[in-house]
């Protein structure tokens, strides 16, 4: 594990783009969910390890299936601008497009197979995926959250760590409802960071317009809050690792999963955030999928390193 709770002071341009998922989630109704497959080999980069490249597959495998069962939603905006100086005129437009898959993948079916192999001294790798998923009907309001380290007074957004450094999440969503945050580590273990520890209601609730920094005392409105609130460091034995942020929100009231505390585990003398198996977290997070249409989730990658990066 390699996180532990801690408490301190404190002209003509045509673009087209790829919106995030989390921009999309869909609100559906009752909506089948269907069993589905897909397919997709990755060329990967120099600088892309072989565990990036393996979950960057895995991630467009399931993108390309949920696109050939639900089909994509395409959106674009036309905007024309004239300029008048000097008494010439110039006049450019703009196009903005974005596509996105009409479906939302529920949970894999089996454990992802995937093909490894090299070519001219590039990485390739096909992963092969097979799950369950669901159409989406319409669209949803999109959250904002990003990662950052550092000090709360001067965070720095990165997803890239150094061992002992603090974890910040900025998060901001325009409607109100309720947040939940977890961190998946390589051991299988999955940690709940929000709800703090300390909150009976199992639920964070999250006002519509404001933006919080989690994990921060500092940033508290008040001091009910400032003693609720958890503050986290990561930490890594390896040379470097990867582990997996959930985000997980909703307008509607959910409860974060059943997990427990356990006192007699820590990290470097200090006690570790509740915590579940990633099995119980994946059970619980497509149960409530299913039964809460305006869940949306998205996933962010932190990169732990031993030593400072250059």
């Amino acid at each position: 594990m390699n996180l532990s709770p801690h408490f301190f002071r404190r002209a003509t341009t045509l673009l087209l783009f790829l919106l995030p998922l989390s921009c999309f989630k869909g609100k559906v109704s009752a909506q089948e969910v269907r069993d589905i497959c897909g397919q997709y080999t990755y060329y990967a980069p120099e600088n892309v390890t072989l565990e990036q490249a393996r979950r960057t597959a895995l991630q467009r495998a399931k993108l390309s299936a949920l696109a050939d069962e639900f089909g994509t939603r395409i959106a674009q905006n036309n905007v024309t601008r004239v300029k008048n100086e000097n008494g010439q005129s110039d006049i450019s437009f703009l196009s903005l497009g974005g596509s996105e898959v009409k479906g939302e993948w529920l949970t894999d079916s089996g454990t992802p197979r995937y093909d490894i192999s090299y070519q001219d001294n590039t990485l390739i790798v096909t992963a092969s995926v097979c799950g369950t998923a669901r159409e989406l009907a319409s669209l949803q309001a999109c959250f904002t959250a990003s990662l950052l380290r550092g000090t709360a007074e001067n965070p720095i957004e990165s997803s890239d760590f150094n061992d002992g450094e603090n974890l910040f999440l900025r998060f901001q969503s325009p409607e109100s409802g309720y947040l939940a945050v977890y961190l998946a580590d390589a051991s299988g273990n999955v940690y709940c960071l929000l709800p703090y520890r300390r909150c009976k209601q199992g639920r964070f609730p999250i006002q519509a317009n404001r933006e919080y920094l989690l994990f921060s005392k500092t940033f508290a409105t008040d001091d009910e809050e400032r003693k609720l609130t958890d503050q986290y460091r990561l930490y890594t034995e390896k040379e470097s690792e990867i582990n997996h942020l959930y985000i997980i929100f909703s307008p509607q009231s959910f409860i974060k999963a059943n997990d427990h505390h356990n006192r007699s585990k820590q990290l470097r003398g200090m006690e570790l955030p509740r915590e579940l198996s990633f099995k119980r977290f994946q059970e619980w997070l497509t149960r409530n999928k299913l039964a809460n249409d305006g869940l949306q989730t998205e996933i962010k990658d932190i990169t732990i390193n031993k030593h400072s990066c250059p």
